[in-house]
């Protein structure tokens, strides 16, 4: 687990929670998306809800019937991200019903990370949503004004799918139709053995290519383009397939021979860090 001070940059900020990898993707990658979690018993056993974004630049929620959300995007400090976030679930914890948190209000010095405030024997079970109801208290009026907003949230909304075959791949629909898989495993251990794959023609995914990858959090996340109107629905199968193909090359322990090593700077050139 990446341990650090209040001012030491860390770089995976999630690692030693379950399921970092789809703490980052909800960090990074997917627009309206919630996971449960809860504190550990010195912080009180509370449940809480983790989100992607909550409205009005809110960095955390305590809402009027007693549910508190963290969102994982947004303005935060690059020094330890981890940090800031415990930060500001604490600050909801103890604000009042219906206070949002917005992260000028924090000072993150000394506080504990999230691997501290967390119950880590509890699975990071993500659910994706179309739009963002979640943001509502379960008692809340629907007013016109108030679905308007949501539907004006919604819209601006990339479509995306957690892909259930294998853990922390999600399809989106922009331009076309891709899959971003955030890879938990060392970064160059990942470009090692897609380089493999890419070399022996076996890194395509249900007849798309692989474009690349990007760092983020500390991990990477390789892209796939996809067919044209390929849905999430049709990868279930084909991603199982890379799946195998991808572990044994993550398994392989002799050294990249020429057409890997080329493959390999290939995808380091093209490669991006978000954070």
């Amino acid at each position: 687990m990446a341990k650090s001070s209040a001012s030491e940059l860390v770089l995976r900020p999630f690692e030693g929670l379950p399921g970092e990898a789809d703490w980052v993707a909800m960090r990074e990658i997917v627009p309206s998306a919630t996971a449960p979690a809860r504190t550990t018993a010195e912080h009180g056993a509370r449940d809480v809800v983790i989100t992607t974004v909550l409205p009005a630049g809110w960095c955390a929620l305590h809402r009027e019937d007693g549910t508190v959300l963290l969102a994982l995007q947004g303005v935060l400090s690059a020094d330890d991200l981890s940090r800031d976030l415990a930060a500001a679930l604490l600050a909801a914890i103890e604000a009042e019903p219906g206070t949002g948190i917005v992260p000028e209000q924090l000072d993150a010095a000394g506080a504990p990370r999230l691997q501290e405030v967390l119950d880590t024997s509890v699975p990071f079970e993500v659910t994706v949503h179309e739009g963002y109801e979640y943001w509502l208290d379960s008692a809340a009026e629907m007013t016109d004004e108030l679905r308007a907003s949501l539907d004006q949230a919604a819209e601006s909304t990339v479509p995306t799918v957690k892909v259930s075959a294998v853990p922390s791949a999600y399809w989106c629909r922009m331009s076309r139709e891709f899959l971003r898989w955030a890879r938990s495993e060392d970064e160059d251990q990942v470009v090692d053995a897609i380089a493999r794959l890419h070399a022996a023609r076996e890194s395509g995914l249900a007849g798309g290519k692989f474009l690349g990858m990007f760092r983020a959090c500390g991990l990477v996340v390789p892209v796939w383009e996809l067919p044209r109107g390929t849905e999430a629905a049709d990868l279930e199968e084909p991603i199982q397939e890379l799946a195998e193909r991808l572990d044994a090359a993550l398994a392989e322990t002799a050294p990249l021979d020429a057409n890997q090593r080329r493959a390999r700077a290939g995808i380091v050139s093209r490669q991006v860090t978000l954070r």
